[in-house]
């Protein structure tokens, strides 16, 4: 259950577009949530939806991906294996802001008189834009122009535009294009939201953290070179400028250790706009100098100003073409189409923003739209992200799980802190590093090994091939499968057990046979054994290679396959259920419905102690594990444990209603798979967690496509057969997606009437749907003709039991 509702802001704000979110006029009530929905980014820059005059803010922010400053972790109580140093990702400096002044007044957009406002993002072509007149006191009109991007072609670049023209008589126009270090000196004029303590939100850094080592001003270009004082990475800043204006104007420039300014100054005539093109660039590092940083800068802004921002627009374009053509998923229905397209555009497009160029780089949390979670990258992108991707777009899928690799040896020596052999993956972190100083919740979320080895063995199935397992994926895979034979031990049963651990529900910690954790173990288990042996089969130089890597042992194999064969998955029997834990079941059921919508999510108003006491699911446990390995349940078990844990769940995480929604959809209950799936939808747009402001769920957005994929779709890939059991909503008149399955590209349309299956590029592939196989040839469709469905139907049933199918070529 899910006990909040949500509003979407009204119409008249933002009208509903199926490509561009629209605001058609300023209001203060949703500034702090705009700035996350108007963000930009590209997987290794992100830009807070800001105002472009730097006010009002309220929670401003410039991100590259992975740079981060270190501090202690302070316990007040030690021990051994805590982790000890936290990371957070920085705020760099903003380069964004262009303050204007016509008459010598500034442009407040708090109190300035607009007319014609509207800001627009726009998903096609990647750009956010903005338009308004601004009527000043005096009687004298100025229109505002405005344009931003982050690129999708050229990784470091931002490029914006900021255009003025006094319209109907002439004034003298002031604009201060500038580059301001809000981490360590925030403006006077900043507004900051004030909000109670959360844990959720970033650590605040009480010393300063970017040092200057190279400042440069010449002919409107700056260049600014930082290290931070505790991590010692390193960071550049450029920015250039193009001013374009028929009529005299002058150029002043001045910069200090905080940034710098370019001020631009006009005796405006009317109708004669006076146009700056602005590019910037970043670059970070954990190891190069500064000064060779600001030396790329340099050359990436030569490019820029070659390249120029009308043809920087069109490769962006051509970007996300490439980007949607695979990524899009398209719902006709009798209501609300439009609005429901907007939204499930908008949550792809921030999946792609967050992914598109994150190379060498995890996916944090909130991906480069906020600092909450201090950037931190979780099992969110191989549980939740990583599956849009595979099917989607499989090289940014692949470099990610190298990036995931990239962090073994420090998995190794976490393992070896906690007095275990091979490696245990961090809870959350940047550097490979344990960052979690809360161990309950997180050290103790083993599952995560599991969940990474669940992702390589989902991105091998869809890519039909061993290509990645020997590279990377099976040093990985071994060495997590000997933290789990260590982990686990032999009980009097003969059964093998994995105790003191925490799976994914957070409001249940450190508990004995989580059964989300058992099964998970028991995959990564058996699927290191047989990855290991296919390659000794069919790789033997990978093999030899690997095996003298990790110091194979000749049993090692075999031992993973005895512990799998053996692990023990609680189940009771009366209920009909497997209890989440051994112990869950017999705790007092927490009542939810008689808790005040005011005390969630509750790990804000309650001691974790008050919640580890009772049968309470902060997210999707039994059913998540349901979802990923369904093949392991009967369908009469996933109705029940469905049923029963879905009265315990409060939705206090993201990271629940997209699975929900898709269990739902799979045992037939169309009425909570819609509404979890709108949850899921509308998480940030109707700030239903009402921490929007803090940036993007990016789980939550990769979940939409899940859901629609995976829940509406019906789509499974079992031992990399890609089966289809669609469950169409009636309210809907279609659902069409595509996949990215084994080098070929399959396009789905699903309607009440009839599915179509297409191969439109690669070879045929044969493809089950509903139980039934069949031959997919490329240009010929595959047409499944549906007999009418029945008005009303039990939760459980079928599709399949009331569908004919007929085969027709088109």
């Amino acid at each position: 259950m899910l006990k909040r509702g949500y509003v979407l802001p009204p119409e008249h704000l933002y009208p509903p577009d199926e490509w561009r979110i629209v605001e058609t006029r300023y209001s203060d009530e949703y500034v702090s949530r705009a700035e996350t929905v108007f963000a930009l980014g590209n997987g290794f820059l992100g830009v807070r939806g800001t105002f472009e005059e730097g006010r009002p803010a309220r929670s401003p922010g410039t991100y590259v991906n992975g740079f981060h400053e270190t501090w202690p972790i302070v316990h007040a109580e030690e021990a051994h294996g805590l982790a000890r140093v936290g990371q957070t990702i920085i705020n760099v400096p903003d380069s964004t802001i262009f303050k204007l002044y016509v008459d010598d007044e500034p442009l407040f957009l708090a109190t300035a008189r607009m007319q014609d406002y509207r800001r627009v993002l726009d998903m096609q072509a990647g750009t956010l834009t903005r338009e308004f007149v601004w009527a000043l006191a005096s009687g004298k009109r100025v229109r505002v122009r405005s344009s931003r991007l982050v690129s999708f072609e050229h990784r470091h670049l931002v490029a914006m535009t900021y255009e003025v023209t006094v319209l109907d008589h002439g004034a003298p126009v002031t604009i201060s294009s500038q580059v301001v270090n809000r981490q360590d000196s925030r403006p006077v004029d900043e507004i900051p939201e004030q909000r109670p303590s959360d844990p959720r939100l970033a650590k605040v850094l009480p010393e300063r953290v970017l040092n200057a080592q190279v400042i440069e001003q010449a002919d409107g270009r700056i260049l600014l070179g930082y290290r931070t004082t505790n991590s010692n990475m390193t960071l550049a800043v450029g920015v250039d400028h193009v001013v374009d204006a028929d009529c005299p104007f002058q150029v002043e420039a001045s910069v200090d250790d905080d940034g710098g300014e370019i001020l631009i100054t006009a005796d405006a005539p009317p109708g004669v706009p006076i146009r700056i093109t602005k590019f910037a660039t970043y670059q970070g590092s954990r190891s190069i100098p500064a000064r060779e940083l600001v030396d790329r800068n340099r050359r990436t802004l030569d490019r820029a100003l070659r390249v120029g921002f009308d043809a920087l627009v069109r490769q962006q374009r051509e970007q996300l073409d490439q980007f949607w053509d695979r990524a899009d998923v398209r719902v006709e229905s009798r209501s609300d189409q439009v609005r429901r397209q907007q939204a499930i555009r908008w949550n792809l497009f921030q999946v792609a923003q967050a992914s598109w160029r994150a190379e060498n780089a995890g996916i944090s949390a909130k991906g480069l739209s906020g600092h909450a979670y201090d950037g931190h990258y979780f099992w969110d992108t191989e549980i939740y992200v990583l599956p849009f991707l595979s099917y989607t777009q499989p090289k940014i899928a692949a470099n990610l799980l190298r990036h995931r690799h990239s962090m073994l040896d420090r998995a190794r020596e976490r393992a070896a802190v906690m007095s275990q052999k091979g490696a245990l993956f961090p809870w959350r972190t940047l550097t490979g590093q344990e960052a979690s100083a809360n161990f309950q919740a997180g050290t103790a979320q083993y599952h995560i090994n599991a969940d990474i080895a669940y992702a390589l063995r989902r991105y091998s199935n869809v890519q039909g091939d061993l290509d990645l397992i020997g590279e990377v994926g099976a040093e990985i895979l071994v060495e997590t499968a000997r933290l789990w034979e260590d982990l686990g031990f032999y009980g009097a049963d003969g059964k093998f057990h994995i105790h003191g651990v925490t799976g994914p529900d957070e409001y249940t910690t450190v508990v004995n046979d989580n059964t989300y954790t058992n099964l998970m173990a028991r995959l990564n288990l058996s699927y290191a054994a047989s990855s290991v042996r296919r390659l000794q089969q069919e790789q033997p130089d990978t093999y030899i290679a690997l095996a003298h890597e990790v110091g194979l042992g000749p049993d090692e194999v075999e031992s993973w396959e005895r512990a799998a064969a053996a692990m023990h998955v609680p189940y009771d029997p009366e209920r009909g259920i497997h209890p989440q834990d051994d112990t869950f079941l017999k705790r007092e059921v927490w009542d939810l419905e008689n808790t005040p919508r005011e005390k969630f999510p509750l790990l804000l108003h309650f001691h974790p102690l008050v919640i580890y006491r009772y049968q309470v699911i902060k997210q999707a446990d039994i059913v998540l594990a349901m979802f990923l390995l369904g093949n392991e349940f009967s369908q009469e078990q996933k109705q029940r444990n469905y049923e029963y844990y879905d009265a315990l769940t409060t939705g206090d995480s993201s990271l629940s209603a997209c699975v929900q929604s898709i269990l739902a959809a799979e045992i037939g209950n169309e009425r909570h798979a819609l509404k979890y799936f709108n949850y899921a939808l509308l998480m940030d747009l109707a700030d239903i967690a009402g921490n929007t402001s803090d940036g993007v769920h990016i789980a939550s957005s990769a979940g939409v496509w899940s859901s629609l994929v995976f829940g509406f779709g019906g789509v499974r890939d079992f031992d990399g057969d890609l089966s289809f059991e669609p469950a169409l909503p009636r309210l809907w008149d279609s659902l069409s997606f595509s996949l990215r399955f084994r080098h070929r590209q399959v396009r789905v349309q699903l309607t009440r009437d009839e599915e179509r299956y297409l191969i439109d590029e690669g070879e045929p592939l044969e493809i089950t749907v509903r139980g039934k196989q069949h031959l997919l040839s490329p240009g010929t469709p595959l047409v499944i003709r549906q007999v009418p469905r029945p008005r009303l139907r039990q939760a459980g049933a079928r599709h399949s039991e009331v569908a004919e199918v007929a085969e027709q070529s088109a």
